[in-house]
This record gives C-alpha cells, structure tokens and sequence, in this order.
C-alpha cells in the first residue's frame, strides 16, 4: 500500500507539472501552483525531483522513454521487413509521437509542452533531452542516410530537424485540415501519418 501511495503522489505532481507547464511555460509556472495542483506540500516535491529543473526534465522522461522504445523497436522492425525502404522507417518515426497525441491521459498537454519546448529557450533542458535521446535521432539519420544516399549528412539533418518540426505541428492538430464531422481521431490521426510520411519520403529523396 506504501509503495502505491508513493507512486501515486509522484504521478500527481508530475501530472499537475506537465498541465501548468502546457499552459504557463516553465519560467511561468512556479513550485508552489504545481503543489497546489497536485495538493502536495513542497517538501513532496522536493524528496521525488530535488528541484524545478530536475522536474521538467522528468516530465518529458515520462513520455518520451516510452515513445523512444516505441520508435526504435518500429525502426528494427522496419529495417528488418523492409530493407532499403524509406517510408517504413519514416513510420517508425512518425507514429509513435502521434500516438502520444491520441493518449487520452495527459496526451494532449504533453504536446503543448513540447511545443513550449521548442518556443522557449531552455538550455538546460535541451541538453537533457540531447543526452537522454539524441542516439535514437541518430539511429534514424543512420537509417534514413543508407535509402538516401545522395543526401550530404548536412542536408539529412536539415530535412530530418524539418520533419520533427512538422510532426509536432501534426501532434498540435493545429493545421488548417480538421477532422472532419464523423470520422474517428484514431482515423483522422492515421490519416495525418500517412500524410506526413509521404511529405517526408518525397523531401529525403528530393
């Protein structure tokens, strides 16, 4: 029951965490509103994160531990089924963060914390996720580089760093195509992948 009871207060805060930082940023969101969200006292806080810093990056360790499995167990998957084949490791990519979109816990304020991410200038957390994640980004640009050869490792990035820019607009559901009335979000979602992922294959092979 113990242990149950401390997972759960880490979730609370995390989850209250990831809220306000989708809607104030980190720089507007203070300790004690994620307290007071989280109906925990500061010294909880302090025990599960240490600090406000070490926070934010444990919010984004939630979802993105899970989607970087998910992404390279899709790119071994595809590398192995179909070798020398572009667009399945574009899928590898793509889906996984999409899904997280779709999450009906928190999904929705995950992608509005990225999208802080990329607005505000935070080095410190930049460089968590650059030593947390960065070899799965370098797994893909492996994986993309031998179906495109041609491609300058230069203009791989390039095009790789445009793509996680497009991704996360389509994780945002921002775009000007909405869902239309009757049609699913898991199909309207599935619909945005396989959309998404041709843009990229043309883009690599350009």
């Amino acid at each position: 029951m113990a242990a149950t009871a401390h997972f759960s207060t880490k979730d609370r805060i995390l989850g209250a965490a990831e809220e306000l930082f989708a809607q104030f940023g980190f720089s507007g969101t203070s300790l004690r509103q994620v307290t007071s969200r989280a109906d925990v006292n500061i010294a909880a806080v302090n025990y599960h994160f240490g600090s406000k810093e070490n926070l934010v990056n444990e919010v984004f360790r939630r979802r993105m531990d899970e989607m970087s499995a998910h992404r390279l167990s899709a790119l071994k998957a595809a590398l192995e089924k179909h070798p020398g084949e572009l667009e399945p490791i574009l899928a590898a990519f793509v889906e996984p963060a999409l899904a997280i979109a779709q999450d009906r816990h928190g999904g929705a304020a995950f992608v509005r914390v990225v999208a802080r991410a990329y607005a505000e200038k935070n080095d410190s957390l930049r460089k968590f996720l650059s030593d947390h994640y960065g070899h799965v980004l370098r797994d893909f640009a492996k994986a993309i580089a031998a179906c495109v050869p041609g491609l300058s490792k230069e203009e791989l990035y390039w095009r790789l760093d445009f793509l996680a820019g497009a991704l996360t607009y389509a994780m945002a559901d921002f775009g000007l195509i909405k869902r239309p009335s009757g049609t699913a979000e898991k199909a309207h979602r599935e619909r945005a992948a396989r959309e998404l992922i041709r843009f990229a294959a043309a883009a690599f092979n350009s």
